[in-house]
């Protein structure tokens, strides 16, 4: 039986607060915190008992999750940045995204066939053919009623689940659904709405003290 993995500790806040970043500063980060919430993502699943075994399967779901956390975290980059920044930020996420996936599936998979498109190149097209399928949904109507930051509406998580059911063996589909939407996209996207405030907040880290208190 498979454990469930314990929940994810990320650390999303500049050592050195006070410091003007880029865009592009920000989006190494954030890439570098969506990719490790996408992976426990897939953790989650194996501990809830979805089978989805190393190779194809397991890049075909990481691919769908990394897409749509791409999709949120360029909603919340657009609560925070104007028009140019936001493209700037999330055309380097991606790219970053698209590198770090690359290479662990140039490590399990092997290197790309002759004449076929790069990994790389891969991802970005399905983030590019993705960004308008998401573009149609909106946010939780509850969220926007109390002003809080970007969270999905029902529609686009359901979206994701449909998506991600062709990744799973047919025993599992019927179920991939509820367990998004009720567990598993709801936990990512609050730990990427935290992290994107941490990041783009300009104040003083508090005490190292007051900060771990909490954790």
């Amino acid at each position: 039986m498979n454990a469930t993995p314990p929940a994810l500790r990320i650390k999303s806040q500049w050592f050195k607060p006070g410091v003007a970043r880029t865009a592009a500063d920000h989006a190494s980060a954030m890439a570098f915190i969506v990719f490790r919430q996408a992976n426990h993502w897939l953790k989650r699943m194996r501990g809830a008992h979805f089978e989805i075994d190393a190779g194809p399967a397991y890049f075909a779901f990481l691919h769908e999750v990394l897409a749509f956390l791409v999709a949120v975290t360029d909603r919340l980059a657009h609560q925070r940045l104007a028009a140019d920044g936001r493209a700037e930020f999330t055309t380097a996420l991606v790219r970053h995204l698209a590198r770090t996936l690359a290479e662990n599936e140039r490590d399990l998979l092997g290197p790309e066939n002759e004449g076929a498109a790069r990994y790389e190149d891969r991802f970005i097209d399905l983030v590019n053919a993705l960004s308008g399928h998401y573009a149609e949904f909106g946010a939780d109507p509850q969220a926007q009623r109390e002003g809080r930051d970007f969270e999905p509406d029902f529609a686009f998580l359901r979206y994701l689940g449909h998506r991600l059911e062709p990744t799973l063996p047919e025993h599992d589909r019927r179920w991939v659904i509820d367990q998004v939407m009720a567990a598993e996209a709801p936990d990512a996207v609050a730990i990427v709405q935290r992290s994107m405030k941490n990041l783009f907040d300009p104040s003083p880290r508090r005490a190292r003290r007051a900060a771990m208190s909490g954790e």
